[in-house]
């Protein structure tokens, strides 16, 4: 072999190792951005699942209509530097939170924290913002079940604060409810309407199913736990830790995700508590106009009340997020619209005009359809269906010469 060869060889060689680092590279950089790795005592590690929200691109948040109308990060000039702090200032600072429920630290709860306070920093600036929006929602029907206010920060790591939000397995709107569960607590849903995207009827249906689920455990842990994955995954992490109902006790028996889930809690009441001692500051938020509802009894599309009362479409479908199809079919039940306080009054007034705006080119359905008979129908005759009729046909045909024969033979024989 010339030198010239080996040294392309070579340089091939090296060519297709670089690519492998850079292609192993980037898988860990994947597998970072859904779940951490944590080291105890004896040097095992854990991989532990992050919540499926905390992997959500910023972006996506920030074009959503009200982040795009109301929140404005133009004022927020947060220094990119996050301080290093003790064990002692996170378990102390932990131990000062007005809350109710358990706030332990550990080295996983640390992970959590640092997730939210390093790569997610943005996030949680949004996530300030549109606090604004929601938390009030969340503390009202917290209240009304008597249940501790500190769960109005489940949404955080449940949706990011996205009403629109829809996971991997179908859960939907801020509280993620899947489809069973949200009937089961009174929400609907169907082709058109979709309760679980509605901000207020979500919040009372999962504080009524926080509220059922501490009936059962009687432990908060377990509760939050329990929304993630099920009651029946916690009976069933309880049963194989010979009956331990401690959160912590139980952990090794839970499922990965949920391993995570209530050190995530504990990481989101942090950081939305004390986020300014990591340089992180909320978008400045102007509030909406208030709004109201009005009954609607007939079918409507959203846009039939946009173009008639003159109101952005995209501000409609936000203030009606249910509506899966900007349809409101009120000619089934009546369904409530919700408009600025201000265009409630012209709604009323002008509604007559709205169901009749481009009523045909807008809702299509037929209601009635004459069937076209008039034309002959034709069949294509498969090969199968041939050869089955000509063995049919065989078969009679052969079925009818032994009658023949038989009558014949019977002639003879009386002759």
């Amino acid at each position: 072999m010339n030198k010239k060869l080996k040294w392309i060889m070579l340089v091939l060689m090296f060519a297709s190792t670089n690519m492998m680092a850079q292609v192993n590279n980037k898988e860990d950089e994947t597998d970072e951005e859904d779940e951490i790795t944590v080291t105890d005592d004896k040097g095992r590690e854990e991989v532990i699942e992050f919540p499926e929200a905390m992997t959500y691109d910023l972006d996506s948040l920030l074009n959503l209509y009200m982040s795009k109308t109301y929140l404005d990060e133009d004022d927020c000039n947060m220094r990119d530097i996050n301080p290093v702090y003790s064990k002692e200032d996170y378990i102390n600072r932990l131990l000062r939170l007005p809350n109710v429920m358990e706030m332990v630290y550990n080295e996983v709860v640390q992970k959590f924290i640092d997730r939210y306070s390093g790569r997610l920093r943005h996030s949680i600036s949004y996530m300030l913002g549109a606090s604004n929006f929601y938390i009030p929602i969340f503390e009202e029907a917290l209240e009304a079940y008597q249940l501790p206010l500190e769960l109005k920060y489940l949404p955080i790591i449940e949706s990011a604060l996205n009403p629109k939000a829809v996971s991997r397995v179908g859960a939907s709107g801020l509280w993620q409810f899947m489809i069973g569960t949200g009937k089961q607590y009174g929400l609907q849903v169907n082709s058109l309407v979709d309760e679980r995207r509605d901000p207020i009827k979500s919040s009372y249906a999962a504080a009524r199913y926080l509220s059922d689920l501490y009936k059962i455990f009687g432990d908060w842990n377990l509760v939050i736990a329990a929304y993630n994955c099920g009651p029946e995954n916690i009976n069933k992490a309880i049963r194989r830790s010979n009956g331990n109902k401690d959160y912590w006790e139980i952990y090794p028996y839970l499922p990965k995700e949920t391993r995570g889930y209530v050190p995530a809690f504990i990481a989101a009441n942090y950081i939305m508590t004390y986020y300014s001692l990591h340089n992180i500051c909320p978008m400045s938020t102007r509030l909406p106009a208030k709004t109201d509802t009005v009954m609607v009894n007939k079918n409507v599309h959203l846009e039939q009340v946009a173009e008639v009362i003159g109101i952005n479409i995209d501000l409609l479908r936000s203030l009606n997020p249910m509506y899966r199809r900007d349809i409101i079919p009120g000619a089934t039940e009546p369904y409530a619209l919700r408009l600025p306080l201000t265009e409630v009054g012209k709604f009323i007034e002008q509604q007559d005009s709205v169901y009749n705006y481009k009523v045909d080119e807008l809702l299509n359905k037929r209601s009635e359809v004459e069937i076209k008979d008039d034309v002959p129908t034709y069949y294509k005759k498969s090969k199968r269906s041939y050869k089955r009729r000509s063995a049919r046909y065989k078969s009679r045909k052969s079925s009818a010469r032994k009658r023949k024969s038989s009558r014949r033979r019977s002639s003879r024989r009386r002759r």
